[in-house]
């Protein structure tokens, strides 16, 4: 399964168009959810792939779970968890300029991690299909973030969470 998911906070529907697109044009829409935050008018809403707005903790684990790659927004909650279950995790980062945040942050958490094993940075969404495919074809298990985070980013990570 390819699960999607664009945090709590803000659709982004700029992903969500172009999974949907990509799944209508191939065979993984029955094999694809997500999770499109909460939906304000005007927010796309996916037309062949099944979706919710909002989904229980529980739920989102057992989807990160049952998935074979996770696409997301770069939010670090979804990196974290795709390392907490060894799964890869294409990130497509949201853009202060496009209106899909208050600033670049998530540029920078690419920038910061789109080396690491296992987390793939798509900066244009039209090379997110090649990309999925790419890592589905190759199998998960040689591409999946490790379970693991190098010391230097638990420490880095440990000094924002109480330091901000």
């Amino acid at each position: 399964m390819i699960f999607v998911t664009v945090g709590t906070q803000l659709p982004f529907d700029r992903l969500i168009r172009a999974v949907d697109k990509w799944c209508a044009q191939s065979d993984l829409g029955g094999e694809s959810f997500a999770q499109i935050g909460r939906a304000e008018a005007g927010t796309y809403r996916p037309e062949h792939i099944s979706w919710a707005e909002t989904i229980r903790p529980a739920e989102f684990q057992e989807r990160v779970q049952a998935a074979r790659v996770i696409v997301s927004h770069a939010g670090m909650g979804s990196i974290i968890t795709a390392m907490r279950f060894g799964k890869p995790i294409v990130i497509v980062p949201r853009r202060a300029a496009l209106g899909e945040h208050r600033n670049d942050h998530q540029l920078a958490t690419v920038k910061w991690l789109g080396n690491r094993p296992g987390i793939y940075p798509v900066l244009d969404e039209a090379e997110l299909p090649a990309q999925v495919q790419q890592i589905l074809e190759s199998g998960a298990a040689g591409g999946a973030v490790p379970a693991f985070a190098e010391d230097r980013l638990i420490e880095t990570l440990r000094g924002f969470i109480h330091e901000g």
